[in-house]
């Protein structure tokens, strides 16, 4: 449809594009290259839009003023900026193409000049009181972009020259206007992927899921104008898609689950690919349960091959979202996922070391209760131990026992190796030490401490428990005889303080479990009351400080002097310490055990067990 001017009507005034401001006009030409240049000078759409009722006053005067902008998709119009214009009117005011003069100038791309609203079926509803108006349609590259209209409260306001002048005026907005918008788009891609790198750098920093996926929702909203957005992730074992958070205009709220493949948001997890719907009313996969959805952008979350979920976007307009949020929240997907799968594997090494720590500190408590919980007594015999793991769980063990009259056995053990297998395998070899100790009731040329040793040897080599050995110190004190006999199968040498002075005895030895048929060799000392027999691990000895200097075992028997006076229990305190006084802030490295027997047995005298 063309407009014309109708026969017999004066107030009606349709100008073509190619009409030219007439001539002899030079200072509006002038004011007008000054306008043009002004306006085209401006790349703020905003700051833009705010200066041309000034501008455009300078040349036409008017009572209302406003400039649309064009949805080309939606064939509607919408007013960017306006005066003289209520509140309402600028929010709310949608005109199709081709409907009112404002949409009929569109529609045939061209100016026009209505004189009387009022008798005219054109008029502009959004300014009851405007009895005159003009319009122009924005041109850019041959496509109309939007329109420009002036509206006076008086007929017959405007003529020819006017409209001539915003025809021109027009062309200089139209230019302006897409340099701003192409200005305003490339800033906006650029800020969009400043923020997306700002994005990643933050989600991949959160481990705590519940937190990461709230961050999400917050950080999309920043990018993306939602109604409501949803977070659902893929239950692998039900074939569900589960809301893990569900935000409406920035409130928490309902969603229910899908199963794959149902709706939109499983179309689009089955699928592996996105989905936009510029209208949900007609497409049949969409499932309604958010009311006034009119249109849905599904996008999933992918690591590599692998769909987590999906971000669900629902907006009450129709075609609220485009192809460029669809890349946008692509990126922002894989971006997540990442992150997603870091915090499930997170929660998963948290459960993991929950669990870890319960069975730990069970371990620890079966330890201490496998280790002798009160030392046997005798009379003539003080006896007293420490064990001090250097993690939960150590491989040092040691038992004191009286198997019958008139022995005292005393062992110390050490497993190679620290923590949980450790601490089984020195389980395992203490209690082999035991049932060798209390069968030489029945076996008793096998229960020389050189026997017990080959014995257990034997039986740890043939459980072929590759990479762990164990070194072992037994000792048999006999106290009809007043020796102890002691075997040693790789542990550093005991120590006996006495009259005669304070030194290290015993011989060295194959460890435990290493060789088959291994022999040990026996070390036989007379004892005396106040004398003092200290077994260690290398956990002392080895200690080191700051420097890496070892404890070793001259400062061990220098504590053991000084202290032999002292109760047994007295003297284990002492070496450790002085053990962790002279590590300073140097951490334990080794499992730490003593085993303090102190003879005070008057000479002469046989003493029978008390326990």
């Amino acid at each position: 449809m063309r407009w014309s001017r109708p026969r017999g009507r004066r107030d009606l005034t349709v100008t073509s594009r190619s009409q030219p401001v007439r001539a002899g006009q030079h200072e509006t030409l002038t004011a007008l290259f000054d306008l043009g240049r002004q306006v085209t000078s401006v790349l703020d759409v905003g700051e833009l839009l705010g200066k041309l009722p000034d501008l455009i006053r300078r040349l036409i005067p008017f009572d209302a003023f406003a400039v649309y902008f064009l949805d080309s998709k939606r064939r509607t119009l919408r007013i960017a900026h306006a005066e003289g214009y209520s509140e309402e009117a600028v929010k709310t005011v949608r005109r199709r193409v081709g409907d009112g003069f404002v949409g009929a100038a569109v529609a045939e791309e061209q100016a026009m000049l209505v004189n009387d609203l009022t008798a005219d079926r054109h008029r502009d509803a959004a300014v009851p009181e405007a009895r005159s108006g003009l319009v122009v349609p924005l041109l850019h590259k041959a496509k109309v972009i939007g329109a420009l209209t002036l509206l006076s409260h008086e007929p017959g306001q405007f003529d020819d020259k006017d409209l001539a002048i915003l025809r021109q005026f027009g062309a200089h907005v139209a230019v302006a206007l897409a340099n701003a918008r192409m200005f305003e788009r490339e800033h906006r891609d650029s800020q969009t992927f400043e923020l997306l790198a700002e994005i990643g750098r933050d989600v991949t920093s959160i481990l705590d899921l519940d937190e990461l996926l709230a961050r999400i929702a917050h950080l999309v909203r920043r990018i993306i104008d939602y109604r409501t957005f949803g977070i659902l992730l893929l239950n692998e074992r039900t074939d569900e898609l589960e809301v893990k958070i569900a935000v409406e205009y920035g409130d928490a709220r309902a969603m229910p689950s899908f199963k794959l493949g149902e709706g939109l948001v499983g179309f689009a997890a089955l699928h592996k690919q996105p989905v936009l719907v510029p209208d949900t009313a007609a497409d049949g996969r969409y499932l309604s349960h958010v009311v006034d959805v009119r249109s849905e952008l599904v996008v999933p979350i992918l690591l590599q091959d692998k769909c987590l979920g999906v971000f669900d976007l629902q907006s009450p307009e129709l075609d609220a979202f485009d192809k460029r949020y669809v890349g946008v929240l692509t990126l922002l997907a894989s971006q997540a996922a990442v992150a997603i799968e870091n915090a499930r594997l997170y929660r998963k090494v948290r459960a993991n070391e929950s669990r870890l720590r319960k069975e730990v500190r069970l371990a620890q408590r079966v330890q201490i209760g496998l280790l002798p919980a009160e030392l046997p007594t005798r009379p003539g015999v003080e006896a007293a131990a420490r064990f001090e793991p250097a993690r939960e769980l150590g491989g040092d063990f040691y038992e004191v026992m009286a198997p019958e009259a008139p022995l005292f056995v005393a062992a110390v053990g050490d497993v190679s190796g620290k923590g949980a297998a450790a601490a089984l395998y020195g389980a395992f070899a203490g209690e082999l030490v035991r049932s060798r100790t209390f069968r030489r009731r029945y076996l008793p040329e096998q229960s020389n401490p050189a026997t017990v040793l080959a014995s257990i040897n034997t039986i740890l080599h043939e459980r072929q428990l590759e990479g762990y050995f164990c070194a072992l110190c037994y000792a048999a004190f006999d106290f009809d005889r007043r020796a102890v006999v002691v075997a040693n199968s790789g542990l550093p040498f005991p120590i006996r303080s006495g009259a005669d002075g304070t030194h290290q005895f015993g011989g060295p030895g194959i460890p435990l479990g290493l060789f088959p048929g291994s022999d040990y060799d026996e070390t036989r000392l007379p004892f005396a009351p106040g004398d003092v027999f200290v077994f260690c691990t290398d956990g002392i000895f080895e200690a080191t400080d700051d420097a890496g200097d070892e404890f070793g075992a001259e400062r061990l028997i220098r504590v053991v002097e000084r202290a032999r006076d002292l109760p047994a229990r007295t003297i284990v305190d002492a070496i450790f310490e002085a053990v962790v006084g002279f590590q300073g802030g140097a951490q334990q490295a080794d499992d730490m055990t003593a085993v303090v027997l102190k003879i005070s047995m008057p000479s002469g005298t046989a003493a029978s067990p008390k326990a």
